[in-house]
C-alpha cells in the first residue's frame, strides 16, 4: 500500500515541478507553490480524512466537505491541496510531455488549496486540524493531499480518501443568452453525457402552461484543442459535454419555466431542478428595462481557500449583490476577463458554478478579453500570453452569444429599448478591418426612434482612462483605440461607450476628440453632443490605480469594486447608476432625458458636410 502511495506521489511532485513555469503572468494564485522543491515524505503516522465520501445525496450540485488531518511534525506552513480526479493516471498526459527517459506523470494541477491552520489555530502545537472546504460537481471525484515545508518547499506527507457526487455527470449550472432573434432564448450548460449516451434537451414552457421540449446541440473539445500550456498541460482537464439549446418564438416578457434533461439510451431520464426566466422585449417596447454591465469579476472561493485570496476580493462581492437584486435585473453584460483561468480548466466549471442564480436566471451575455483570447500566433491582436493556453476556445464554447462566428467574438444584441454593440478588443478594430464595418453596421443600422439607447461595449479601454498605465502611455486608452472609433460614435451619436480592463470605476463627460461637450455632470437635457465613456472593471479582479495626472475630461473615479446599471423607463428618460460591490449603494449616477428630435439633430461630425449649394 505505501510503495503505491509513494508511485503515485511521485507522479504528484512531477505534476507539480511543470507548474512554476506554466503561469501565465504570475496571475493564477498556483503560482505560488515552489514546486520545483517538492519532495515526497509520506509518513505512517500523518492522515487525512475527508467526510462526507459521498456528495449531493439531495439533489445539490454544490456541498461542504470537512477535512480531519494529522501530522507528527506540524508547521504553520503546511497546506492542504485539492486534485480531481481523484485517481492520477498517466494515461491523462500528453506524450509530448513524457519522455523515455523518465516515468510517466501526472498532468492535473490542483485545483485549489489552503494552509492546515486556516481554521485551526492550535494545529502547530497539537498536530492536529479540520477544515471545511467546498465542491461543486466537476464530473469527477476528489482527493485531498496534505503538504509541509509551505509554499516553498512543499513535502507530500499524507493523501485522503476519495470523495465524490452521487451522479457526477449530472447536467449543471445552466447559462442563458439572447439568441440571434429578439424573441429567442439559449440555455447552455454542462455535463458528462455525451451524444453517444444520451440525448440532451431542454423541457420547457409558460409558466403554468403546457410543456415542450427542444432538443440541444453538444460540443466538447480536446488537449489538442488548446494553443499551449497550461492549459495544453498542467492545466488541462476533460471539460466534459457543453450543450446549448435554442428556444424560440417566445412571448415578450413572458414568464417561462424549464428543466435540464438527458434521456440515456436505456431509456431513464436525468434531470436538473427547475428554472425560470422572463423573455426579452420586443425591440422598441416601452417598459422598464434594466441592465446590469461590468467586467473582469474572476471567480472567488466561497471556503476561502487560498486560490484567489488577495487576488479577486470583491469577486464574491458582485456576485452577491446581483443575486440580491436579481428581480430588478433584466439582463447582464459581463464585458471580458470572464474567470481568469488562465489555462487552467477547472476554474471555468468553478465560475459557472458561482454565477448559476444570476446566469440561470436573466441573460448573461460576454465579451471577450485578454484573459480568454490572447496567446502569441494564433491570430489575437496582442502577442501576450494572458489566456494561459486557451486562446479563446473556453470562452467561445462555454457561453453562448450571437456572433455570426464565435471566433470573431463581436456581436450585437437588442433589448427593448437598447441597441448593445459589442466589439472584441482582441482583434482587429481599427479602419478598414472585418470588425470596423461591423461596428459601422451595427451603430448604424439603430432604429433610434425605437430603440434610442445606443451602446458601445468592449473589454479593452478604447475611449478614455486615467489608468495609471494608460496614463504613462500618453495615450489615455487603449493605443489605436478612439482614433480610429471616434467619428463613428460621434457620427451615430452613441450614447455610452463601457470598458473593462482598467480594474476600477471612471466616467467622463460627453467627449468628442478629447473636448468636453457639456459641463454638466449629472443630468444631461436635449443633445449630448458627444458619448459618456465607462470603465467598469471593477467586478472582481484586483484593483488598478489612477495617475496623479489632472484628466479634465474625468467627472468620476472610484478605487473599489463595483459595477453600473441602466435603467431605461420609457424612449425619453435613462437613469445611469454605478454601485459599490461592498453594500449594493448607489454612488454615481446620472439620468439623461430627451426627445426624438434630439437624436435626428445635427451635431459636431454627426450629419452629412452641407454647403450652400447643396
Amino acid at each position: 500500500m505505501m510503495r503505491g502511495l509513494e508511485l503515485v506521489f511521485f507522479a504528484i511532485l512531477l505534476v507539480l515541478a511543470t507548474l512554476q513555469v506554466a503561469i501565465s503572468h504570475g496571475e493564477q494564485p498556483l503560482s505560488r507553490i515552489a514546486v520545483h522543491n517538492t519532495r515526497l515524505r509520506l509518513s505512517e503516522n500523518a492522515d487525512i480524512r475527508a467526510s462526507p465520501s459521498i456528495l449531493g445525496l439531495k439533489g445539490q450540485n454544490s456541498e461542504w466537505v470537512t477535512l480531519e488531518y494529522a501530522s507528527p511534525n506540524p508547521s504553520n506552513d503546511d497546506w492542504i491541496g485539492v486534485f480531481s480526479p481523484a485517481d492520477f493516471s498517466a494515461s491523462t498526459c500528453n506524450p509530448d510531455e513524457g519522455s523515455k527517459q523518465s516515468p510517466p506523470f501526472l498532468c492535473t494541477a490542483p485545483i485549489k488549496y489552503q494552509y492546515a491552520n486556516y481554521s485551526s489555530p492550535g494545529y502547530r502545537k497539537e498536530g492536529k486540524g479540520s477544515l471545511r472546504l467546498q465542491l461543486i460537481n466537476q464530473r469527477s471525484d476528489f482527493s485531498f493531499v496534505l503538504f509541509s515545508g509551505g509554499l516553498a518547499n512543499p513535502k507530500v506527507v499524507a493523501v485522503s480518501n476519495k470523495v465524490a457526487f452521487t451522479n457526477p455527470n449530472a447536467p449543471v449550472y445552466p447559462r442563458l443568452a439572447q439568441g440571434k432573434m429578439w424573441n429567442e432564448m439559449t440555455v447552455t450548460w454542462t455535463s458528462g453525457y455525451g451524444i453517444n449516451e444520451a440525448e440532451p434537451f431542454v423541457e420547457w414552457g409558460r409558466k403554468d402552461g403546457d410543456l415542450m421540449r427542444s432538443p440541444a446541440g453538444t460540443l466538447t473539445f480536446n488537449r489538442n484543442s488548446m494553443c499551449g500550456a497550461p492549459a495544453r498541460t498542467v492545466g488541462w482537464r476533460d471539460p466534459g459535454f457543453i450543450h446549448t439549446s435554442f428556444l424560440k418564438e417566445l412571448w415578450p416578457n413572458s414568464v417561462y419555466t424549464y428543466k435540464l434533461g438527458h434521456k440515456l439510451f436505456n431509456g431513464t431520464y436525468v434531470w436538473s431542478r427547475v428554472y425560470q426566466f422572463r423573455a426579452s422585449p420586443y425591440p422598441g417596447q416601452s417598459s422598464v428595462q434594466r441592465v446590469v454591465i461590468f467586467g473582469d469579476m474572476g471567480k472567488d472561493e466561497a471556503d476561502g481557500s487560498n486560490e484567489y485570496n488577495n487576488y479577486q476580493r470583491g469577486s464574491l462581492n458582485t456576485t452577491k449583490q446581483l443575486i440580491e437584486d436579481l428581480k430588478n435585473i433584466d439582463i447582464v453584460f459581463h464585458i471580458g476577463d470572464i474567470c481568469y483561468a488562465n489555462g487552467y480548466l477547472s476554474q471555468w466549471d468553478q465560475f459557472t458554478a458561482q454565477v448559476e442564480p444570476i446566469a440561470s436566471t436573466v441573460p448573461y451575455m460576454i465579451a471577450s478579453g485578454n484573459h480568454e483570447r490572447d496567446w502569441p500566433g494564433t491570430g489575437s491582436f496582442y502577442g501576450n500570453s494572458d489566456s494561459g493556453g486557451e486562446c479563446g476556445v473556453l470562452a467561445e464554447t462555454m457561453f453562448y452569444v450571437p456572433a455570426e462566428n464565435r471566433a470573431k467574438f463581436w456581436y450585437s444584441t437588442d433589448y427593448g429599448m437598447f441597441r448593445f454593440c459589442i466589439a472584441d478588443t482582441e482583434h482587429d478594430w481599427r479602419e478598414g478591418t472585418e470588425q470596423y464595418k461591423f461596428i459601422e453596421h451595427c451603430l448604424a443600422s439603430a432604429d433610434r426612434q425605437k430603440q434610442p439607447w445606443l451602446i458601445f461595449l468592449a473589454h479593452r479601454v478604447l475611449g478614455y482612462s486615467s489608468g495609471t498605465w494608460y496614463a504613462e502611455e500618453g495615450s489615455f486608452e487603449e493605443p489605436m483605440g478612439r482614433e480610429s472609433l471616434q467619428k463613428l460614435w460621434q457620427k451615430y451619436k452613441v450614447d455610452i461607450a463601457m470598458y473593462g480592463h482598467v480594474h476600477n470605476y471612471e466616467r467622463t463627460c460627453p467627449i468628442y476628440q478629447n473636448i468636453c461637450t457639456s459641463k454638466e455632470k449629472f443630468y444631461y437635457k436635449g443633445i449630448l453632443n458627444g458619448t459618456i465613456h465607462v470603465v467598469a472593471g471593477g467586478g472582481g479582479a484586483s484593483l488598478a490605480d489612477f495617475t496623479p495626472i489632472n484628466t479634465t475630461w474625468s467627472y468620476f473615479k472610484d478605487h473599489d469594486y463595483g459595477f453600473v446599471k441602466l435603467t431605461a423607463f420609457d424612449h425619453s428618460n435613462l437613469l445611469f447608476e454605478y454601485k459599490k460591490s461592498r453594500d449594493g449603494k448607489v454612488y454615481d449616477s446620472f439620468k439623461i432625458s430627451r426627445d426624438y428630435r434630439d437624436i435626428l439633430a445635427c451635431t459636431v461630425d454627426s450629419c452629412p458636410s452641407m454647403t450652400l449649394a447643396s
